[in-house]
């Protein structure tokens, strides 16, 4: 959704604890891709940039892997750890990626999950090279939120309260279709490092009440860049609308791409 202020990856350590309540975990089907397209288990050395809370990291640290996180937000990285605390072979690690200084021993795997996007162009490819073994697979999630084949009711119902509430409101915007999303990734189809670039597509539909919708928007970067009472404005219309006029449920339908390529 293309709306709200300015978006900056440190705001949602300002929403530490409402991230880890309102973002979603990812399908199960995507683990399990991820894990079998990877050939990671009990062991394996996995290196995951921008973990947030952990919405990924948990279930890779359920296989056992000898898991290394790197969070630059302090309060996301401390909830990300009692995540893990049951978790002995997973640490989390308070850096900003493009900073971090790689170990010796390369990972087997490096992923990044809805976060990737947020890092140095000029760094994130050739670091994460950097981090891998011959053969070892950088895996790159990507969510796309509200996907559709046309922009539906609710959508077109809550273009009222983006118009009201948030000065960077465009008209013309429309949300992209899912056959409107890329399915090629230059930035690895022409990296130097990597080859077999594999695009894997997962759609979700999820169910929100007007507070689970809320929470999840409150802690999106642009939403955050609002000003406070434009921002409580904003949900606050957004909340009245699911609750008048759709029964106090709506549902969204997201789609998750997972990118894998391989290290040469």
């Amino acid at each position: 959704m293309a709306h709200g202020g300015v978006r900056r990856p440190q705001s949602f350590d300002g929403v530490a604890a409402l991230y880890d309540r309102a973002r979603p975990r990812y399908p199960a089907a995507l683990v399990d891709d991820l894990v079998g397209a990877t050939g990671i288990g009990r062991g394996s050395r996995v290196l995951e940039i921008g973990c947030g809370t952990g919405q990924l990291t948990v279930p890779l640290a359920r296989r056992g892997v000898d898991l290394t996180a790197v969070e630059m937000g302090g309060n996301l990285a401390a909830v990300a750890r009692r995540n893990l605390a049951p978790f002995p072979t997973a640490q989390v690690v308070v850096s900003a990626f493009e900073d971090w200084p790689l170990p010796d021993e390369p990972f087997d795997l490096v992923v990044s999950a809805t976060a990737f996007h947020w890092f140095d162009p000029a760094v994130r490819v050739e670091k994460s090279a950097a981090a891998l073994r011959p053969g070892g697979v950088l895996a790159i999630v990507e969510t796309h939120w509200g996907m559709g084949q046309e922009p539906d009711d609710f959508w077109l119902a809550s273009q009222v309260c983006f118009e009201r509430w948030d000065p960077h409101h465009d008209p013309d915007f429309r949300p992209p279709r899912i056959k409107e999303v890329a399915t090629t990734k230059p930035e690895l189809e022409q990296s130097r490092h990597f080859t077999g670039t594999e695009l894997r597509r997962y759609p979700a539909d999820r169910d929100h009440t007007a507070g689970s919708y809320c929470s999840l928007l409150g802690t999106w970067s642009n939403i955050l860049g609002l000003e406070e009472s434009a921002r409580a404005g904003l949900l606050g219309c957004l909340h009245d609308l699911i609750e008048r006029r759709f029964g106090g449920t709506i549902v969204r339908h997201d789609l998750i791409d997972l990118w894998l390529a391989h290290r040469l």
